[in-house]
């Protein structure tokens, strides 16, 4: 009797020895059975054990029992976040359990450029991500997030700042467009604020003037110049003249045409600056902070005209006929 209790305490002993084993071994052990790099989405509201079902499906752990096992009695708590997933190396189920629930999800980057309107910048997110172009501009026309600081915004022109995001794939239209007002808020910081009251411009007039800047010149150097031009202009009342701001009311009233020509000219809008003086309504695009520093921050000049030379560059110029000379120089007779 006493020998079959010492062998049946040994087949215990050893059959509990090979369990813990081969739990240790699916549970630690590294493992991958895909080849190359695999891509895992986790859908909103995906229970834990068809996430399991599918990582074993895929190759990314060993079993999906021993996976459930071991995440119910160690991880219950551990919430898998939704997104993209890159696997692309063996990885044990307590690292796999640890990816998932710090959410360490593939980011996809998206890069706005300056200078873009809302329409632009939609289609620019939407080329980028799998985001409605029209969730995307619905969100933008909401004009809350930056209404605290531009209280007569309508929209969120001028405000989704131009920039290279990592975003999650799962991020929405309205995260999308909070993130970039995010960014914005953060580039306007207190000196700007201040140079800001100190000029006695509003955040809105700031960032007015600054998409005028952005769509007169990429060039850097020449913001600043360009910016004395238009500061000078509205200091003795004379109309800014600046071109964009029709095209920008044309292609919003879906009047354009391809070309800037008389009839687009003399086009009854707010935002012609040509026929009404002073700032338009508000912001043409979305300026970058070059722009933003150079509207306020412009060099001390006498120049009150500017005209194209080459398309990279301009020439300014103090005097009506000094600028006529010039436009002849430059545009008639090129």
């Amino acid at each position: 009797m006493k020998k079959l209790i010492i062998i049946l305490l040994i087949a215990i002993l050893a059959l509990g020895t090979w369990a813990g084993l081969h739990a240790w071994r699916q549970v630690f052990r590294p493992y991958q059975a895909y080849t190359g790099t695999l891509v895992f989405q986790i859908p909103v509201g995906e229970p834990v054990s068809r996430t399991a079902e599918r990582l074993d499906h895929l190759g990314v752990i060993a079993s999906r029992t021993w996976f459930l096992a071991y995440y119910r009695l160690f991880h219950r708590d551990a919430v898998f976040k939704t997104g993209e997933y890159r696997f692309s190396q063996p990885m044990n189920m307590k690292q796999v359990i640890a990816k998932l629930h710090r959410g360490e999800v593939v980011l996809h980057k998206v890069t706005i450029t300056e200078g873009l309107t809302l329409e632009e910048t939609a289609a620019t997110v939407f080329a980028q991500l799998d985001i409605d172009r029209n969730d995307f501009l619905e969100a933008a026309k909401d004009p809350e997030p930056i209404r605290d600081m531009d209280p007569e915004a309508g929209d969120l022109e001028g405000y989704l700042y131009p920039d290279t995001y990592h975003v999650p794939a799962t991020i929405n239209p309205r995260e999308m467009v909070q993130l970039m007002v995010e960014h914005f808020r953060e580039r306007f910081n207190r000196t700007l604020e201040w140079r800001s009251h100190e000029m006695k411009l509003t955040l809105r007039q700031v960032v007015t003037l600054a998409s005028l800047i952005e769509k007169e010149t990429a060039d850097r150097s020449e913001r600043f110049l360009i910016s004395s031009v238009f500061h000078n202009r509205l200091r003795i009342g004379m109309p800014l003249a600046c071109d964009p701001t029709i095209i920008f009311a044309v292609k919003r009233d879906g009047k354009w045409r391809g070309k800037l020509g008389w009839d687009e000219l003399k086009y009854d809008s707010p935002y012609n600056t040509r026929i009404h003086a002073g700032l338009p309504p508000g912001p043409i695009c979305s300026p970058g902070i070059a722009s933003i520093e150079a509207a306020l921050y412009p060099e001390s000049t006498t120049f009150l005209y500017f005209v194209s030379k080459d398309g990279r560059s301009h020439h300014f110029s103090k005097t009506l006929q000094e600028h006529n000379r010039a436009v002849r120089k430059y545009i008639l007779n090129r």
